[in-house]
């Protein structure tokens, strides 16, 4: 029994020993499992064969899972360059990379690789969405220096489909807060053809991730990019409902170029309107061109301030602040008209009062002493030096209303009174001739005749002998002594009759120069009222949440 066992258990072992030779045979010659996949790989014939399979029999016009199942498309977006935004079109412009994912289970593949990578020349052999965005006024796939596409398939049928995009979106702006605004603009996009019944867009990433917006590709000058939020809605129209996908970028506009270029300039324009208050009000011509200078100044800001809107029908938080500003200027050049106005009825009024008070101001009685001594005239005169007399007294009563004005409205009041203490009786009895006697009684009749000079004309010492001598030489030979005799009278008795009873008429009005009373309440009426009109307006506007919601552009 065992001599037996023994060839058996000899030829046991050496089947094994010959299947362990043979096994390390075949891996020698095979190589380890994965080199053989490499050297597959190295041979394009391979994937043409996978590619001519696939395409084997395929219909790129029908959408995958056609009259069965809904397609599914995810989409996620990666923004390489957003803006400009511009406030006059209303609409932004972003450079994107927009990737769509769906599944068609035609183009499952067995190979050796689990991705294929391919050009844009495949694109256009099989199906993809029809995706178009709804805000976009212009959107274009750039080509340089080939289309900037990306397409793969996985071994499963997933496809993988990338382009590089510019577009241009449309940003319903309402600027009522202009320029401490908000904005909200969407970007929406879905199916064209397909209504949510066959086809279906979702987020790749969910809600959160599946936009990408890096810091470095925000490229705005008068806005700041705070963020974004995504969403999805159903659109219903007559040929059918469709989902539509949005993504709402949320801008705030930057303050520096207007507060530059508007709000400073407003204000210190109200402010130089301003310093006219502080002028003396005769001077006109510079208060006037304080006033026009400043009102042509807020009209060329309010219309350079309009050129970057769009011409909207509602007034802006900018239009609110210069319209006031406006105002305050135009009401500086107004309250000097006023001033001037006021002014000029004043003086007016200061001049009627000063006349009638010196009309009504009594003159003082001059006591004149009567001489004792009679003028005692030659009765042995030359005949014909009498004749020259009386012609040149009756030339002088024929032209009494040629007298000089100039004299007759500076002659004092006591020339006037002392006229009327000389009288015809006591000419007549100083002059032996009654030729001579008649000629002076009409003298003296139009010497009374003319009119007293105003109150307000100062009592000159020595007037009366100047206004006879070079006046009238026919006086001068009538009165004789006894003109001499008034001149030095008068002077004695204004001054004993000014001592008991002195009335002196009153002071002329002074000028109406200096500061108005506008004036006055206008320099803290006006930089108060617009210092509080900052004040609120800066207070309500900054603190204003001033920002558009989403669910207000939908």
């Amino acid at each position: 029994m065992v001599s037996a066992k023994e060839p058996a258990i000899a030829m046991s072992s050496g089947l094994s020993i010959a299947l362990l030779h043979c096994l390390c045979l075949a891996t020698c010659l095979t190589g380890p499992p994965g080199q053989g996949k490499k050297e597959e790989k190295l041979w394009p014939e391979n994937f043409t064969s996978i590619l001519n399979s696939l395409l084997d029999g395929y219909d790129n016009r029908l959408r995958p899972g056609f009259g069965g199942p809904v397609t599914e498309v995810k989409t996620d977006i990666y923004v390489t360059s957003f803006g400009p935004v511009s406030d006059v079109e209303m609409e932004y412009t972003m450079d994107v990379f927009f990737r769509q994912t769906w599944v068609d289970k035609r183009l499952k593949y067995d190979g050796p690789i689990e991705i294929l990578r391919l050009n844009n020349l495949m694109v256009s052999k099989v199906w993809t969405p029809d995706t178009f965005f709804r805000n976009g006024k212009k959107s274009v796939a750039h080509n340089m220096t080939a289309p900037n596409k990306l397409f793969r398939i996985m071994r499963n049928g997933t496809i993988l489909y990338t382009m590089r995009l510019t577009i241009s979106a449309e940003c319903p702006m309402r600027l009522v807060d202009f320029p401490m605004d908000g904005h909200a603009c969407p970007l929406k996009f879905g199916s064209y053809a397909y209504p949510k019944s066959e086809m279906i867009y979702t987020w790749t990433k969910g809600p959160e991730k599946s936009v990408e917006v890096p810091e470095e590709s925000s490229s705005l000058v008068q806005y700041d990019l705070l963020g974004h939020t995504v969403s999805t809605e159903t659109i219903k129209s007559i040929t059918g409902e469709y989902i539509v996908m949005t993504v709402y970028f949320h801008l705030r506009r930057k303050m520096g170029y207007f507060m530059i270029q508007t709000y400073i300039p407003c204000i210190m324009t109200v402010i130089l309107s301003q310093v006219s208050f502080w002028i003396n009000k005769e001077s006109v011509p510079a208060r006037t061109v304080f006033g026009i200078t400043t009102v042509l100044t807020m009209t060329t800001l309010s219309i350079s301030a309009r050129h970057s809107l769009p011409k909207v029908s509602y007034a802006t938080a900018m239009d609110w602040f210069i319209a006031v500003c406006f105002a305050f200027v135009f009401s500086a050049l107004i309250e000097f008209a006023a001033v001037n106005y006021f002014t000029n009825i004043q003086m007016e009024k200061a001049k009627k009062k000063t006349v009638k008070s010196l009309l009504e101001f009594p003159v003082a009685p001059v006591q004149r002493e009567r001489s004792t001594e009679e003028t005692v005239m030659s009765t042995d005169a030359n005949s014909n030096v009498r004749k020259r007399t009386n012609a040149t007294v009756q030339s002088e009563a024929d032209g009494g209303s040629r007298i000089d004005t100039r004299h007759s409205s500076i002659q004092p009041p006591s020339v006037a009174q002392g006229s009327s203490d000389i009288t015809p009786h006591s000419l007549s009895a100083s002059s032996p001739n009654p030729f001579t006697r008649i000629n002076a009684s009409e003298t003296l009749s139009s010497a009374r005749a003319t009119p007293p000079a105003p109150p307000s004309t100062p009592i000159l010492t020595g007037f009366v002998s100047q206004h006879a001598t070079a006046g009238s030489p026919s006086i001068q030979h009538l009165l004789g002594s006894r003109l001499e005799q008034i001149q030095t009278t008068t002077p004695n008795a204004l001054g004993a009759s000014a001592k008991p009873s002195a009335v002196t008429p009153p002071a002329p009005p002074a000028a109406h120069s200096g500061t108005s009373k506008i004036d006055k309440y206008a320099r803290i009426l006006f930089p108060v009222t617009f210092g509080a009109f900052n004040m609120v307006y800066w207070v309500v506007y900054l603190s204003k949440d001033t920002m558009e919601k989403s669910e207000s552009l939908m």
